[in-house]
């Protein structure tokens, strides 16, 4: 049963033999239905708070879930993220490399091709000193043997210009025919 300030207010009550005073019993009927309906009042005025506190509730576990939802996106955002620069620098560091391996071989070629030209123009020096030393050598033997035959040449003079000592028993010469002078020695042209 239900009852209302108003039913309070407006409850009467049988009278019986030596009952309670009335101005009494209706003063406090009347007190406790402003009470009464005072409570209830409160009891709406706290119903209407916690209605409105529980939509601030609401409203605040809806941002609550929505942040979280955020934070969650975000941080799912940020692995994406750290994992394609990962990927890419991976990809980034594979192709430097390819690069740096492709570029030591060239590099590797280019110095085989410099060192084999290093090695070929160290053979063809060698070649040169060999025939420069060789042309020296044969100049050298050509004016040995020029020089050898220019002293011969002198010698031959020396020779034809000195004077012969005669010998006594020989025949004596004829003074109408010159004195025979001897024979040149040749010089050896075997000599290179």
């Amino acid at each position: 049963m239900k009852v209302t300030p108003l039913d309070v207010r407006q409850q009467r009550f049988r009278k019986g033999f030596r009952g309670f005073d009335r101005v009494e019993v209706t003063s406090f009927l009347a007190e406790l239905a402003d009470d009464y309906e005072q409570a209830l009042r409160e009891a709406d005025r706290l119903r209407q708070d916690l209605s409105k506190m529980e939509a601030v509730l609401t409203e605040h576990r809806e941002q609550e879930r929505n942040l979280r939802n955020t934070l969650l996106t975000a941080q799912r955002l940020a692995d994406e993220i750290r994992q394609n620069a990962e990927t890419e620098a991976q990809r980034i560091i594979r192709e430097a490399e390819g690069r740096s391996d492709l570029l030591l071989q060239k590099t590797q070629g280019r110095l085989e091709d410099v060192q084999r030209e290093i090695d070929g123009l160290k053979l063809k020096r060698r070649d040169a000193e060999t025939t420069i030393e060789s042309t020296i050598s044969a100049l050298r033997n050509t004016l040995d043997f020029v020089r050898e035959q220019d002293e011969r040449e002198r010698e031959e003079k020396v020779l034809l210009h000195r004077p012969r000592h005669t010998e006594p028993a020989a025949a004596p010469a004829r003074a109408d025919l010159p004195a025979a002078a001897p024979m040149p020695l040749r010089p050896s042209t075997a000599q290179s």
